[in-house]
């Protein structure tokens, strides 16, 4: 067995991996994406590995070598279609909306003047997120019409493709907190809060990390989620309601964890590696 890990900078999450995949040795090649180059008329050399297991930062950089290692026939963990519905807002709401998960409503346009019809429609607030971005980066909780003229004015001059689609999403009153489950294949291995004065929770802003006791609800929402989007190793982003409803925001495909590990007392780096040896198994 020969597993290959595809990154572009050692985090604590890939050394606690290397760890591991070390602990119980397990032979494996660390795959630097700012090194690789793929050879599209020589793929096969890339067959050597049983799977690969991605763990880059960059979406895009991940995405094209997925995509380029899926259809050699190489397993990937996560392959290229997880990857590219999660790494995508637009598809992911798409694919949890088809497959029934409940999840705030969102409402996409392509011009200024849309895009501000649809907020008005939906009614204030409501939060404008770019298609592509993590971390929660370039959000905006938009609370009238002046802030959004003023925030659609800021897209349209940065010019980018991130700012060329609206991605307009209802805004959740929440208690302060948000809820993120992990999901390795078939399990749901456990759960955080993630809790902020800031209407953005997310541990990357300020927000602090708790345990989070997992329920049926959020098991069944966090599987469905998975499923939707294609399975594999996934952390999923759940809002609470004031009314303690559960809807699913966002998939992440390439998920950080060092928070988690103590916060849970669950080991996800052994998680990970059980299931990236199971696939290896299977090819």
């Amino acid at each position: 067995m020969n597993i290959g890990v595809l990154y572009s900078r050692v985090r604590v999450e890939e050394k606690l991996l290397f760890e591991e995949f070390e602990r119980r040795n397990i032979v494996y090649e660390k795959i630097d994406i700012r090194e690789a180059v793929f050879d599209l008329h020589k793929m096969e050399e890339w067959k050597k590995y049983d799977v690969v297991l991605e763990r880059c930062i960059s979406h895009s950089q991940a995405l094209s070598a997925l995509q380029l290692l899926c259809q050699a026939g190489i397993k990937c963990v996560n392959d290229s279609q997880v990857a590219q519905i999660c790494g995508d807002k637009q598809q992911t709401t798409s694919a949890l909306v088809a497959a029934g998960v409940p999840t705030p409503r969102v409402c996409i346009a392509y011009t200024p003047e849309s895009a501000l019809q649809a907020i008005e429609q939906m009614g204030y607030p409501v939060v404008l997120k770019p298609a592509v971005g993590s971390w929660g980066r370039l959000l905006a909780r938009v609370d009238s019409r002046d802030a959004a003229e003023a925030i659609i004015e800021h897209k349209v001059t940065l010019g980018s493709y991130h700012h060329s689609i609206f991605y307009i999403q209802e805004y959740i009153e929440k208690p302060g907190r948000d809820i993120r489950t992990f999901v390795v294949g078939d399990e749901v291995i456990c759960g955080i809060t993630r809790s902020s004065d800031h209407w953005i929770t997310n541990t990357a802003r300020g927000g602090k990390a708790a345990n989070y006791p997992l329920n049926s609800r959020a098991v069944e929402l966090s599987l469905a989620a998975a499923k939707a989007v294609g399975g594999g190793i996934v952390a999923i982003d759940l809002l609470e309601t004031l009314q303690g409803e559960l809807l699913v925001n966002e998939v992440n495909y390439t998920m950080e964890f060092r928070n988690s590990i103590d916060t849970t007392g669950v080991n996800i780096p052994q998680k990970i590696v059980d299931y990236v040896v199971k696939v290896a198994q299977q090819a």
